[in-house]
């Protein structure tokens, strides 16, 4: 129902302080991954990589680098969504091997495609900007995580108030293609969160939408 799910949309919010007992169920935690695989992107490249950080003593060593958030060590789930700092030849590949064997249809259907992706991404101006292009895919997996995570009742605060050079250093990113571009917590509620209780603050219809 359209109402069920602007209920969700309004229920949820960033949530400062987790309920650190409770945990998201595996089968829940398996939707929500899904959710991620799911995520379209440009091209559909999925230029990214989720890090599931379910080590406490990981999870401690990045909350200096966190602003010192709570929020790191007390949810069920920390996923660090990082972003592809390059896009190269054996990457291009690989996501047109996966077209062809998924779609069941010789690679070559696909060269005109590739020929297209790599005249943008490799040769064009963006080119100089992969990792930033990239970064703006990975915001569209954190909404989408987000979102579907308030439709199953599960809490999310994303967090950008973090040091990404630092999480690539802990997580040993920085000799991989990923870079760290934005992490989300996720759980639940703790009933100690005021804001729990704080009246949403958005602009009104005719402020953020117009019809042309």
């Amino acid at each position: 129902m359209n109402s069920n799910l602007l209920e969700q949309l309004k229920w949820r919010y960033a949530v400062k302080k987790f309920d650190s007992q409770k945990k998201v169920s595996d089968s829940d935690w398996k939707t929500l991954e899904e959710s991620l695989i799911l995520t379209p992107s440009s091209y559909g490249l999925q230029p990214w990589k989720f890090l599931v950080v379910q080590d406490p003593k990981v999870r401690k060593l990045l909350t200096p680098h966190s602003w010192n958030q709570t929020q790191v060590e007390d949810c069920s789930h920390f996923v660090v969504l990082a972003a592809r700092s390059e896009l190269d030849d054996a990457y291009l590949d690989f996501f047109i091997d996966e077209m062809s064997r998924i779609r069941n249809v010789p690679k070559e259907t696909f060269a005109g495609y590739k020929k297209m992706i790599a005249s943008d991404l490799k040769q064009g101006p963006r080119s100089k900007m992969i990792q930033e292009w990239a970064t703006r895919q990975v915001y569209i997996a954190l909404g989408n995580l987000m979102t579907c995570a308030a439709v199953l009742k599960i809490d999310s605060c994303p967090l950008e108030g973090i040091v990404p050079p630092k999480y690539d250093e802990i997580l040993k990113l920085s000799t991989t293609p990923y870079r760290t571009a934005v992490a989300c917590a996720v759980g639940y509620r703790s009933k100690e969160d005021k804001y729990a209780e704080a009246k949403k603050v958005r602009f009104n219809r005719e402020k953020v939408i117009e019809i042309i």
